[in-house]
């Protein structure tokens, strides 16, 4: 790379915007409002669930989500004792029962399947008893992992109405597993796809990870055509990231992942994303972003992902989110294990009158809006309708944003084939990690650099 090339270098891999701010923008609220005053004049007629198990049998080396690995006896099932405190606390703040319905449910992690059966079938009576979601009637999605997806598990997962099951496998070469610090091997990896293919459960998404240590095209290659035999309606493809306080990270010194400090990483990662994208687009799959991939004739699960990051999201357990239109809140957060453990026990022990407010979060103005609006639409490949965010917020998103869109424009980042739609170019998409933080807002920005890591 010559130094002009290096000079205007966009690094690729900056930051995954799973949901906008993330939460190392969040603070202490020092007014703890109320989540009756929070939701009093939110609608609640297509509400979003998500609950939270903070639990993983390992922890892989890439992980920076909020999960502890094990539980100590009795955790799990003091964990969901708490997890009713606060549905029934929260359900309570909602209101009136006849204004109130969820459309869609997710149980995240962590892996929910670290529960026994027996603790997913109570994990599915507090979703339907305490929250009233009813589970067969909405898309419901699970995530689990290979060790994990055990019959009984599944069996009681499928009888409850799951329509989605979300398997981690990141890669089905061993080497490369044991790489990335996720001990597994394929053949149990192979045998759990099989248990999950043998449920009623109509969507299988695989996910598989690009930019392993001692990964090439061959291997990716292999890792994709295994994922396909099985038909998956669904395929996530995520690139390696390494997150300070995780175990690659220990492993690996130097600069971040996301600091864009190691062009010829970003270069085989971009490398093996078109490769893949190019591969699972010749196998009749069709691309909604730029880790998601949906066969072309699976069945639709109604919201898709970005959608779930919506207002009127309804988060239970100490990692989850909640979404108003005026306030994401949630509980503390940390990576470090120490501090997981800590900030789990003191979940555990909360009574209902400490579910009652919220305690950390970050307030949304209507600038903030408009760029969570662009931010989730644009990177989604369908891309953003100009009438929609001009009857949402007037004005459009030229209007707001134009000199990042300006730049994004001049680097090939942005079609100009439907006047009536703001879309990313296929390269556009490729540098999504990109395109998402250089919308973040100067506050937001402010907020995560000044985060103290734990």
């Amino acid at each position: 790379m010559t130094t002009a090339e290096a000079a205007t270098r966009v690094a690729p891999y900056q930051h995954y915007v799973y949901a906008y701010p993330h939460k190392t923008a969040y603070r202490r609220l020092p007014d703890r409002p109320s989540l009756a005053s929070l939701w009093a004049a939110e609608p609640k007629d297509a509400l979003s669930l998500y609950l939270h198990i903070p639990f993983c049998e390992v922890r892989c080396g890439f992980c920076n989500l909020f999960t502890r690995i094990g539980a100590p006896d009795g955790l799990t099932g003091a964990y969901l004792d708490a997890l009713e405190r606060q549905a029934t606390v929260v359900r309570g703040a909602l209101g009136d029962s006849d204004d109130v319905r969820f459309a869609t449910a997710a149980f995240g992690g962590g892996t929910p399947t670290f529960l026994t059966a027996a603790e997913l079938d109570r994990l599915c009576d507090i979703a339907e008893h305490r929250m009233g979601a009813d589970l067969r009637a909405v898309p419901l999605s699970v995530e689990a992992s290979p060790a994990t997806a055990t019959a009984d598990r599944l069996a009681v997962l499928a009888g409850r109405g799951t329509t989605r099951l979300s398997l981690g496998v990141q890669s089905f070469v061993d080497s490369e597993a044991r790489a990335a610090v996720r001990p597994q091997r394929r053949a149990d990896v192979e045998a759990a796809l099989a248990r999950i293919r043998d449920t009623v459960i109509p969507v299988l998404n695989i996910d598989l990870i690009y930019g392993i240590d001692g990964q090439d095209e061959h291997t990716w290659r292999h890792s994709l055509d295994a994922a396909l035999a099985w038909r998956p309606e669904e395929l996530y493809l995520y690139p390696l990231y390494v997150r300070p306080l995780t175990g690659l990270d220990r492993r690996r010194p130097g600069p971040e992942a996301d600091a864009g400090g190691d062009p010829a990483w970003d270069e085989q990662r971009l490398r093996l994303y078109r490769a893949g994208r190019d591969h699972l687009l010749a196998h009749g799959y069709t691309q909604q972003s730029m880790r998601m991939f949906r066969r072309a004739d699976a069945p639709l699960q109604g919201a898709d992902d970005h959608a779930c990051q919506t207002d009127g999201m309804i988060g239970l357990g100490c990692g989850a989110r909640s979404y108003t239109s005026g306030l994401h809140y949630s509980f503390d957060y940390a990576v470090d294990m120490h501090q997981i453990r800590g900030i789990i026990d003191d979940y555990v022990s909360t009574g209902p009158a400490g579910f009652a407010r919220a305690e950390v979060g970050h307030a949304m103005d209507a600038h903030e809006a408009r760029r969570r609006h662009l931010l989730q639409s644009l990177l989604q490949a369908e891309g953003l309708r100009l009438d929609d965010y001009r009857a949402r917020f007037g004005g459009t998103p030229a209007d707001d944003f134009g000199p990042a869109l300006e730049r994004f424009a001049d680097r090939g980042w942005l079609t100009d084939t439907d006047p009536a739609v703001l879309r990313l170019t296929p390269e556009g998409l490729a540098h999504s990690d990109a395109v998402g933080p250089e919308l973040f807002s100067p506050a937001v920005r402010a907020a995560m650099a000044a985060y103290e890591r734990k």
